[in-house]
């Protein structure tokens, strides 16, 4: 950038997660974010606040794109009579959650305990819990979440929890309703086997005092990025058939089969032709990130995922100019999430982004 940059108001904008909107002021008047949770407590935050009055770096949600996000999603999903459970570990917000509800989906997802009880404490009752749950603390935790609310899910993958769930259900006087969790080909993260070992677990929760089978998770989270629509597409069906399979062969036993719930935002409008498949677990949809931005879509060119728009990003603010050509922000590890592709800037070229320590960016 130019010397006078520094002196010029300007934000540079971009996607979410691993993306950045820069802020470059000369200014005197603002917010802290104690000052904004003060205001948000007594209900007094003023309407149309500036981005010019917001300490950073801070989150902002850009509720158009995002509520298009929520629509497009709802819509695929009915026209192509598929069901959608959008995963609270994107946001863990019970207001964004109600949101999806109101949206259409039939319930959400959570990764954990924890999660759950933020959801059930903020009116939220349909979850599944993705993840098995062991150890007997939080399988007594789980257990005050389902005495408040009868939709509570969870999935399980060995004997020895089938039997630990149900002592605890049968001890509390309830009745716990359970996926078995099949681990797809290469996914190797979570979940039992397909075919026979995965029948046969779910004969022994039928035959469980404190279970209630409802279907299976099958979550190919290994196929969510893979590059480019069609291989994307192809790879997705012939991993998803072995759980197909499974589910016919559950079925066979007389055993119903209700739900067959996996996917993700990757494999949201391939899922759909899986036989049986009844739910996509879809997450960054709403926010999306620059990870998906660049996995290809069925619309778009290989290099470029445009299904959904970025709504979330972060505002941080330049502070220094130490040398020509680098401009110092307040925003580095502490801001981002470290585990995909560095933070990208929107609407400007010839600018990257670099993390330079925990504060700085």
């Amino acid at each position: 950038m130019k010397n006078n940059d520094l002196s010029r108001r300007k934000f540079l904008q971009s996607s979410s997660f691993g993306a950045v909107s820069v802020l470059i002021p000369s200014i005197k008047t603002g917010y802290t974010r104690d000052e904004m949770k003060g205001m948000e407590r007594e209900g007094k935050i003023p309407g149309n606040i500036s981005k010019w009055d917001i300490d950073t770096p801070a989150l902002l949600l850009d509720m158009d794109a995002f509520e298009r996000n929520l629509k497009k999603m709802s819509e695929y999903c009915r026209k192509n009579n598929i069901s959608f459970r959008p995963h609270t570990k994107t946001h863990k917000s019970p207001i964004i959650s109600k949101m999806q509800v109101s949206s259409g989906s039939i319930g959400i997802c959570t990764a954990k305990v924890s999660e759950a009880e933020v959801m059930v404490k903020g009116g939220v009752g349909d979850i599944l819990i993705t993840s098995p749950v062991i150890s007997s603390y939080k399988i007594k935790r789980m257990m005050e979440l389902r005495k408040q609310t009868s939709g509570l899910m969870v999935v399980l993958d060995n004997p020895r929890n089938i039997q630990d769930l149900s002592d605890a259900s049968v001890s509390n006087k309830l009745k716990l309703d359970v996926l078995v969790d099949i681990n797809p080909p290469g996914m190797d993260r979570t979940g039992i086997q397909p075919g026979k070992p995965a029948v046969e677990l779910a004969e022994t929760v039928i035959k469980s005092e404190g279970l209630r089978f409802r279907g299976i998770q099958a979550y190919a989270g290994n196929m969510q990025h893979v590059h480019g629509f069609e291989e994307r597409r192809k790879r997705n069906l012939k991993c998803m058939e072995t759980a197909a399979e499974t589910k016919r062969m559950i079925e066979k036993e007389g055993i119903e089969v209700e739900i067959f719930s996996g996917g993700g935002t990757g494999t949201y409008n391939i899922d759909n032709y899986v036989q049986g498949f009844t739910d996509v677990q879809v997450g960054s949809y709403i926010f999306m990130d620059v990870q998906y931005l660049a996995i290809g879509g069925k619309d778009f060119s290989d290099d470029y995922y445009g299904d959904f728009e970025p709504s979330l990003t972060v505002l941080t603010t330049a502070i220094s100019q130490p040398v020509k050509g680098r401009i110092t922000t307040d925003a580095g590890i502490k801001s981002f999430a470290m585990d995909g592709p560095k933070p990208v800037l929107k609407d400007i070229t010839g600018v990257s982004y670099g993390i330079r320590g925990d504060e700085h960016g």
